[in-house]
C-alpha cells in the first residue's frame, strides 16, 4: 500500500496498474483497503450519495503522516465513481498555463489527484478557486492594453488533495474541500493483515509470528512495513529460507538495524548526538541540523514526528530534548536533578 507513485504526469489508475508489481499492492475498492475504517466508513457514504444524484463527489482533502496510504485511497475514490482517475504533485505545477492545461482536458466526473498540494503557488491557487468552485477559470490572453479575460467552462470534476503539512494549506484553499478526512498511523493488528496480503501478492511465505514482528516495529505505516517485508524476504531468500520463521524474521531485522521499536540507524543517531554532544538538549533545530548533516526540513518531516510519537524527545520553548524514555531506549542513565521536563509545551 505505499505511496510510491513517483512519476509527475497525468495518467489513469488503469494504465498504471499494469506498471509494475507495486502497483499491484495497492487495493482497488474500498472493501479492499485496510485500516482507516472512520474515513472509509464516511467516503462510502458521500460516494454512494454522489453516485444517486449522477454527481461528482465533493472535493476531497486527505492530511496525515506520509506512507499511510493517500494516494492508494485517492486511487479507490475513482474506481468507486467509475470515473477517470488523473495525477500530478505541486510542485509539477508551476505555472498558471499548467493547471489550465490539467482542467480543461479533465472529462466530466474525473477525479484530479494533486500530491503534496500544500507546495502550490499563490498564483496556481487563484486559478484553483474557481475551478473549485464554479467549475470555470479566467486566463488572460495577450500583454499590456490589449490583454483580455476568457472565461473557460469545466466539466465537473473531483479534485482530491494530498498533504503532509494541513496547517501550511491556505485557509481559501483549504476551505474548499466539502470532504476533509485525516489518515492516523495503523495498528500492529491492521499492519499485520496488510503484511499478510502483501505476501500473498509476491508469493512469500511467513509465519504469523514473524509478519507480527514486522507490524510492530512499522511505525504504524505500511509503506514502511512493505519495505521491511520486501528486505526480509531477500535475506531469506539468501538464506535459503522457504518459508520466513519469527527467528529468521528477527536476525533480518537485526541486520537492518531495525530495534524492537522501530526505531533505524539514523532515529538512533539522532539521540545519540543530542545525548552526547548536547547533553539531551535544549538544542535548536539549525543546530542540530548542521551536527547531523541533514536538511531541517528532513528533521522536523522525517525523524521528528516517530520520535515525538513514541515520546522519546520532546520540543520546548529553548529547542528539542531528549526525554527520560529516550535515554532508556538508548541504555544511557538519565541524569540526576534534571529540570528540563519541566520546559516541555
Amino acid at each position: 500500500m505505499s505511496d510510491i507513485y513517483e512519476d509527475e504526469e497525468i495518467s489513469s489508475f488503469e494504465e498504471q496498474s499494469t506498471d509494475g508489481w507495486q502497483y499491484s499492492l495497492r487495493p482497488r475498492r474500498l472493501n479492499e483497503y485496510i485500516g482507516q475504517d472512520k474515513v472509509k466508513s464516511n467516503l462510502s457514504k458521500f460516494i454512494q450519495a454522489a453516485l444517486s444524484r449522477n454527481e461528482s463527489l465533493d472535493h476531497v482533502l486527505l492530511y496525515g503522516p506520509p506512507g499511510l496510504g493517500k494516494t492508494t485511497l485517492a486511487a479507490i475514490i475513482a474506481n468507486e465513481m467509475g470515473a477517470n482517475f488523473r495525477q500530478t504533485s505541486a510542485p509539477a505545477i508551476e505555472r498558471q498555463g499548467d493547471l489550465a492545461s490539467l482542467l480543461t482536458n479533465l472529462q466530466e466526473h474525473d477525479v484530479l489527484f494533486i500530491d503534496e498540494i500544500h507546495r502550490l503557488s499563490h498564483h496556481v491557487e487563484e486559478i484553483l478557486y474557481s475551478a473549485m468552485e464554479d467549475h470555470a477559470i479566467d486566463i488572460i490572453i495577450g500583454k499590456g492594453p490589449s490583454a483580455r479575460s476568457l472565461r473557460l467552462d469545466l466539466a465537473p470534476f473531483t479534485l482530491v488533495g494530498a498533504t503532509t503539512k494541513t496547517g501550511a494549506l491556505s485557509a481559501p484553499l483549504r476551505d474548499r474541500f466539502g470532504i476533509q478526512s485525516r489518515l492516523e498511523y495503523y495498528t500492529p493488528e491492521a499492519l499485520l493483515l496488510i503484511i499478510e496480503r502483501t505476501a500473498e501478492i509476491l508469493s512469500v511465505r511467513i509465519e504469523r509470528e514473524g509478519a507480527l514482528e514486522i507490524a510492530r516495529r512499522s511505525r504504524g505505516t505500511p509503506r514502511v512495513a512493505n519495505r521491511i517485508l520486501k528486505r526480509v524476504r531477500d535475506i531469506a531468500q539468501v538464506a535459503g529460507e522457504s518459508v520466513i520463521s519469527k527467528v529468521g524474521t528477527i536476525e533480518a531485522l537485526a541486520a537492518l538495524e531495525v530495534d524492537a521499536r522501530g526505531l533505524e540507524n539514523k532515529d538512533r543517531y539522532m539521540l545519540e548526538v543530542m545525548i552526547r554532544k548536547f547533553s539531551g538538549g535544549p538544542v535548536g533545530l539549525k543546530t542540530l541540523a548542521a551536527a547531523l548533516s541533514e536538511m531541517a526540513e528532513t528533521i522536523e518531516d522525517v525523524y521528528e514526528p516517530y520520535l515525538i510519537q513514541l515520546g522519546f524527545i520532546a520540543r520546548t520553548a529553548r529547542g528539542r530534548i531528549v526525554t527520560r524514555g529516550g535515554y532508556e531506549h538508548m541504555g544511557i542513565p538519565f541524569p540526576q536533578n534534571d529540570d528540563r521536563q519541566g520546559e516541555l509545551l
